[in-house]
C-alpha cells in the first residue's frame, strides 16, 4: 500500500487512541486536528495528551495541529468529534476536503433532522462516507489491547482500503453494507445500556442481568428492522459486541448513568445537565417510532425509560414493569 495521509478530526480520547495505534505504521502519516490549543501544544512538545491520557506517552510519529488546511492533503479523515457537531463541522471545512478523500464517522448519535450522521454527510459533501463502530473503550485501545470494529460502507473497496490501513495493528475489522444498521445500533446500544445499569443498581443478579440483556437485545432488533437495518448486522462487532461492552462495563458512561438513576441520584438538577448520547437518543427514537405508528409493545422498555427522563416515575415500578412485560412479537422477516 502506498503512503497515506490520515487526518483524525478530534484529539479527545478516541481520536488520540486511534491515532496512536495507526502511528505505529511507517506508511501512514497521522495528524490529529483539534480546536484545543493546549492539547495540540502538549502532544507536539511533550508527546503526551495531558488532558485525556496524562500517563500515556504517545508514539513519536503522532502529531497534532489546529490548522484545518491539513485536510487538503488528507486521503482519509476520521471524524472523532461529538455527534451533535459532526455535520456542521464538515460543512464548515467542505471546501478544504481533498476530492475523493474518505470520510469515516466514529460518532454515535443522530445528525441534523434526526437522521443518521452518514445520511447527513452524504447530502453536504461529494466525498465517499462510511461509518466505523464497535466495542471500543479508548483506554483499552491506547494501551494496544486488541480491539474490534465494524466498517459500514456502500463500496467493497472501502473495506479493502481500511483492511490495509489496520493490517498489523491491534484493530480488527469486519464489514457490512448495512450502513443504516451500523449507525442505528450505535445509538440504540447507549439507550439500553442505561436500562441495564438501572437493573444492576438494584439487583446484583447474573440471572436477572442477562434476562434483561436478552430482552433489550430483542427490542433493539425490533427497532433496527423498523429503521431499515438488517438483522444480521446485530451479530457484527457493532451489534452484540458494542452493546455488551457498553451495557456491562463500568467504564461506560451510559451504563453509569443507569447506575446513578437506579441508586436514586438522578435528581432534577442532574437531569438538566445530563447530555449523554443515550438520554438524547431515547427521546428521538421514541418519537420516530410513534410517528411511524409502530405498536408500543415493540419498544416497551424504551418507553419506560423515557418516563424516567420525563420525571415523576418511580424507578422500582420501572423494573417491575419491564419484568412483567413479555418479549415483543417478531417484526418483519429479518432480512
Amino acid at each position: 500500500m502506498n503512503n497515506l495521509n490520515i487526518c483524525i478530526a478530534g484529539a479527545g480520547t478516541i481520536g488520540t487512541a486511534l491515532g496512536n495505534v495507526l502511528a505505529t505504521k511507517d506508511n501512514l502519516d497521522i495528524q490529529l486536528l483539534s480546536v484545543e490549543e493546549n492539547v495540540v501544544n502538549d502532544i507536539n512538545s511533550t508527546g503526551i495528551n495531558t488532558s485525556y491520557f496524562p500517563q500515556i506517552r504517545l508514539n513519536s510519529r503522532l502529531k497534532a495541529t489546529m490548522d484545518s488546511e491539513v485536510l487538503r492533503s488528507a486521503d482519509i479523515v476520521f471524524l472523532a468529534i461529538p455527534s451533535v457537531v459532526v455535520v456542521s463541522y464538515i460543512q464548515s471545512v467542505s471546501d478544504k476536503l481533498k476530492p475523493g478523500a474518505l470520510l469515516i464517522n466514529l460518532a454515535k448519535g443522530f445528525g441534523n433532522n434526526n437522521e443518521t450522521i452518514v445520511d447527513n454527510l452524504k447530502k453536504v459533501v461529494d466525498n465517499p462516507v462510511c461509518t466505523l463502530k464497535g466495542p471500543t473503550f479508548a483506554r483499552e485501545m491506547i494501551n494496544q489491547m486488541p480491539t474490534a470494529m465494524t466498517v459500514g460502507a456502500d463500496d467493497d473497496a472501502v473495506f479493502l482500503l481500511l483492511n490495509k490501513v489496520f493490517a498489523n495493528t491491534t484493530i480488527h475489522i469486519d464489514y457490512t453494507k448495512d450502513i443504516t444498521g451500523v449507525e442505528i445500533l450505535s445509538i440504540l446500544k447507549n439507550i439500553y445500556a442505561i436500562t441495564i445499569g438501572i437493573v444492576d443498581a438494584h439487583f446484583d443478579s447474573p440471572n436477572l442481568r442477562f434476562m434483561i440483556f436478552t430482552r433489550a437485545f430483542n427490542e433493539m432488533r425490533q427497532i433496527l428492522l423498523r429503521f431499515g437495518g438488517k438483522q444480521e448486522t446485530m451479530f457484527r462487532y457493532c451489534g452484540i459486541g458494542d452493546f455488551g461492552l457498553t451495557a456491562l462495563n463500568d467504564l461506560s458512561r451510559n451504563r453509569t448513568l443507569g447506575l446513578l438513576i437506579g441508586k436514586g441520584f438522578f435528581t432534577d438538577d442532574i437531569s438538566g445537565k445530563v447530555v449523554l448520547e443515550g438520554r438524547i437518543a431515547a427521546g428521538i427514537i421514541s418519537e420516530r417510532l410513534k410517528t411511524m405508528q409502530i405498536p408500543e409493545s415493540e419498544y416497551f422498555m424504551l418507553n419506560e425509560l423515557n418516563k424516567i427522563f420525563l420525571g415523576g416515575y418511580n424507578v422500582k415500578r420501572f423494573i417491575g414493569n419491564i419484568l412483567n412485560n413479555d418479549l415483543p412479537p417478531v417484526a418483519g422477516n429479518g432480512k
